[in-house]
């Protein structure tokens, strides 16, 4: 375009309201440089440098900045508010995921369950496991089963189960209760726990007889020997207590016979004087040798140290000797060898005075159980009781110590008198005529031995004396 084309209003590509820049208005008061000759366009071309973008003014710069700057900054304003909504959404999300997590953790470790406990509600943490609800709660009440022996005394009172549970309606052990967490809704009844029994083994052992007592009879002696069988017992752990289980091979028991005795071939009668010797034996002694009777002495041997010739005498005369223990003790109230020591001091006492040992006894007041069988059987033959007691211990008078044997006589009778423990002046008086009713009466005045001669239900050895237990026999544990 030409420079006079560029003053005119209204030229083409100039619009009327045009206001040029500040640089062309300075362009416009510059004086009219002259024109130059146009040069050829080849020169034009061949003169003209490569095309370079021109410098901007330094507004368009600053305007070009500010643009750049301020995308620069609408471009960070977008990235830090797409940062913001997700450092939001994050913080949402952490807080929804602390909350789940609170939620699950109270849920599962702290909220509270409500459970009934023997018909009373009770509340219990949730996860808490039902032996560890009941023991923080005292069991409730419930008092401990004792540990008791296999034969039934307590080992310990508190040794048994510590309490019984049922859960629902079904029982269980405390034992169970450890692997079982407390339901919310469930029903618990604690009540006291059970004995519990302690632990115990086998073993095989003799099995001891017992002893059969028969009763009624004047004599007393053994008629079938006990031997030992065998049983199956259990033995505690603790308490070392036996307790049977079973028989695998009976035992034989022990029998004792009692029996009154029936002579054949006669009328016979025996007369016996207790608690001798004493001051009074010399003189029955001298009435039973003119009256040409034989009696049966049942001596004590703590009396021999000061009366032994007078065993001696009385055996010497024809008489029996027989035992009625050391110091006339009630023999049920000794124990074994207590019992056993009685009889044999006193058979050792006689047999040092008279020279005889005898195996016959009578127990002071008669009193021989199946238990004293049972522990020094294998030391008598026999235990004479009576059939006739004159009640002379009670001195009643000599008349009626005559009447009591006279009265009462029958054949095979053991009459009970006495020449020692006491004033025995009435037996001396009494027994003249007592010998001579008897004799009119057709009886024969006899020893104890003698008279259980004349009736066979009594063995030989009991007869005699000699009694022994024999070898595979066995006493009774009593």
């Amino acid at each position: 375009m030409e420079q006079g084309q560029q003053n005119k209003p209204g030229t083409t590509g100039q619009h009327p309201h045009f206001r040029p820049a500040p640089h062309q208005q300075h362009q416009q008061h510059k004086p009219h440089q002259a024109q130059q000759a146009p040069r050829p366009a080849a020169h034009q071309r061949a003169a003209q440098p490569p095309h370079v973008t021109p410098p901007r003014p330094a507004t368009t710069r600053r305007r070009a900045a500010a643009n750049a700057a301020g995308a620069a900054s609408d471009h960070a304003a977008g990235e830090g508010a797409a940062s913001g909504k997700t450092a939001i959404i994050a913080a949402v999300l952490g807080l929804a995921m602390l909350g789940v997590a609170l939620f699950s953790c109270y849920w599962t470790m702290l909220r509270p369950l409500n459970v009934q406990v023997n018909g009373r509600d009770v509340q219990v943490r949730v996860g808490t496991s039902a032996a560890e609800f009941i023991r923080d709660n005292d069991y409730f009440g419930a008092k401990a089963g004792r540990k008791l022996s296999i034969g039934g005394n307590v080992i310990s009172e508190d040794g048994g189960t510590r309490y019984s549970v049922a859960l629902d309606g079904n029982q269980k052990t405390p034992q169970d209760m450890e692997g079982v967490n407390v339901v919310d809704g469930s029903s618990f009844v604690v009540s006291d726990g059970t004995d519990v029994t302690e632990g115990s083994t086998e073993k095989t052992v003799p099995l001891a007889p017992a002893v059969q007592m028969e009763s009624g009879g004047a004599v007393q002696f053994v008629s079938q020997w006990g031997r030992a069988g065998k049983k199956v017992v259990t033995v505690g752990d603790e308490s070392g207590e036996e307790v049977d289980k079973e028989v695998v091979d009976p035992a034989q028991d022990m029998v004792i016979a009692s029996r009154n005795v029936k002579p054949a071939g006669g009328k016979y009668i025996a007369l016996t004087f207790d608690d001798g010797p004493s001051g009074y034996t010399p003189d029955i002694l001298k009435i039973l040798k003119d009256k040409g009777a034989k009696a049966t002495f049942y001596n004590l041997g703590s009396q021999e140290a000061n009366y032994g010739k007078y065993a001696k005498q009385l055996v010497e005369d024809g008489h029996e000797l027989a035992s009625h223990t050391n110091a006339h003790q009630y023999l049920p109230n000794l124990d074994a060898n207590a019992l056993r020591a009685e009889i044999s001091s006193a058979a050792d006492a006689l047999e040092s005075a008279a020279g005889v040992r005898p195996q016959m006894i009578r127990a002071p007041y008669g009193a021989f159980t199946s238990t004293e069988w049972g522990r020094a059987g294998d030391i008598i033959s026999c235990n004479v009781l009576w059939n006739i007691d004159t009640l002379d211990w009670k001195r009643p008078g000599a008349d009626a110590i005559k009447a009591a044997v006279l009265n009462n006589a029958f054949s095979g009778a053991i009459v009970l008198m006495h020449d020692g423990g006491g004033n025995r002046q009435q037996d001396v008086e009494a027994l003249p005529g007592i010998i001579d009713g008897l004799k009119a009466a057709g009886y024969e005045l006899v020893t104890v031995s003698e008279l259980l001669s004349h009736d066979d239900q009594f063995p030989k050895e009991v007869v005699e004396g000699t009694v022994t237990m024999p070898k595979d026999a066995q006493l009774p544990q009593v």
